[in-house]
Formats: structure tokens, sequence, C-alpha cells
């Protein structure tokens, strides 16, 4: 396959894995690990979000307009922003305390992307078919504790194959927060998050990018947008719907047959 078409397709993998508890950068490695297909410091991954970045902002840009005109004057709109903030502080540490180790140790070991794909999906299982009260509904109600802790779930999807949107629910459902505002206040902290692992990889790889790898990049980035734009728009109904369960499923069975073919295939 050539490269161009699978830049589009882990372009579409990542716009339609970013934000739903699956894990997009674990798919995205697993697949290109299978394909053959090699992206210094695997930076084709983390900047081809840029796309899906943008597509979600293109869909929360009224609320989150609203949020910056009104924050002068409105507390709960101030503290709203605080708590994102103070969600997105874990990660950021973490991350840039661990960027090398992350890249070059956790993103070259598919068989942990396996792994953790299936432990996860096994514990969003077991959570989404716990009976309970929530005690958050709304989004923007969340304590700035509550914003902490999920941060701190986040910081945990460093971690490939754990997925940033799975853990930052599996937070949120622990805090008994009903799973649509889970899977939301999981959008609200995609988009910072995402922004400054972009900027940040993007800095640290700036030198070593040629313009052929801009083609392959902008590809995909095409891909993601599309594709995201999709999931961002359906997803909450969804899973309001349905819960968590079809993604916790899918989630061990794509972990399982990673293994398998891995013990088939094994690295080179």
């Amino acid at each position: 396959m050539p490269d161009w078409l699978i830049a589009i397709v882990l372009g579409l993998i990542e716009g339609l894995t970013e934000f739903i508890p699956v894990s997009s950068t674990g798919h995205l490695l697993l697949v290109g690990h299978f394909l053959g297909f090699n992206s210094t410091g695997n930076t084709f991954e983390v900047l081809i979000q840029l796309g899906a970045i943008l597509a979600i902002i293109s869909v929360y840009f009224t609320r989150l307009w609203s949020l910056l005109i009104t924050a002068p004057k409105d507390p709960a709109s101030r503290r709203f922003i605080a708590a994102i903030i103070i969600g997105v502080v874990p990660a950021v540490i973490i991350g840039v305390a661990a960027h090398d180790f992350i890249k070059t140790v956790l993103y070259e070991s598919p068989t942990l992307i396996c792994t953790t794909l299936i432990i996860g999906g096994i514990i969003l299982l077991a959570l989404d078919r716990m009976k309970f009260q929530p005690r958050y509904t709304d989004v923007t109600q969340f304590s700035l504790k509550t914003a902490l802790i999920i941060g701190l779930c986040q910081a945990v999807a460093l971690i490939p194959g754990v997925s940033r949107s799975g853990a930052t629910i599996v937070g949120g459902l622990l805090l008994k927060c009903d799973k649509r505002s889970a899977a939301e206040f999981s959008f609200f902290l995609a988009m910072p998050t995402m922004a400054g692992a972009f900027a940040y990889d993007l800095y640290k790889n700036l030198d070593q990018l040629s313009l052929d790898d801009a083609g392959l990049i902008g590809l995909g980035f095409i891909a993601a947008f599309v594709s995201a734009v999709f999931v961002v728009r359906g997803v909450l109904n969804f899973v309001t719907r349905h819960g968590f369960t079809p993604f916790a499923i899918w989630r061990i069975v794509v972990g399982a047959a990673g293994l398998v073919l891995l013990a088939i295939f094994p690295a080179r």
C-alpha cells in the first residue's frame, strides 16, 4: 500500500477514534506497525491530531466563544475555565517530563498497546454496567477537585493504548458523573491537551520534518478533520443511548486480535 493511502487511512482512524474511549494512538501505532509505516519519532501520529483538534473546536466554537465573552462577568464561566485548566495540568507536566521515554520506548511496544487496550476495555465494561446515582449531570458544574482527579486519570493515558478519552471517562464515572457529562468533559479537556501535545511535538521534531512528511501529514490532517466532525456531532447521543459497552468490547477484540497477529508475525 502506498504511503499516501496509508496516510489517509491513518487520518480516518485518528478522526474516528480520538473522541471515543478506544485509544486513537493505540490504533494508529498498531495499524502503522502492521502496514510497515514508520514516521520520524512517531511525529505523524501526533501531528495529524491537528485535524481532530480543529474538528472539535469547529463543532464547539459557539460554546467556547460564549465562555470567553461571559468569563469577565460570570463566576460560573470562570470556574469552568479553571476546571479545564486544572484538568490539563497533570498531563502537561508528566508529558513534558517523560516525552522522550514515551515516544522512544512506550510507543515502540505493540504488545503493551494491545495489553492496555484489553485491560482498559475490561475496566470500561465493568464500570458501564454499574448502577449508581450520578452526582453530576452538567459538565459545567464539576468541582475543581473532580476536574483535578479526572486530569490525573488523563495523564495515565500517556501510556499508548490506555486512551485519553477512556481514562477521563473512567475517572468521571468513578466520581459519579453521568455518562454524557463524563464524555463531554473529556471533549473539553481534549482541546488544550491535544493542542499542547501537537505544539510540543512539532517543536521537538521540527528539524526532522521534510517536505515529504508535510504532504503525508496534510493528507492525514484532512482525513482526520472530516471523520472527527462526524464523530463529535454524534457520539454524545450515542453514549446516552448505548453507554460505553460497544467501545469496551471493541477495545478487547482489537487488543486480542493484535496479540494474535503479533504472535504470528512478530516484530522484526
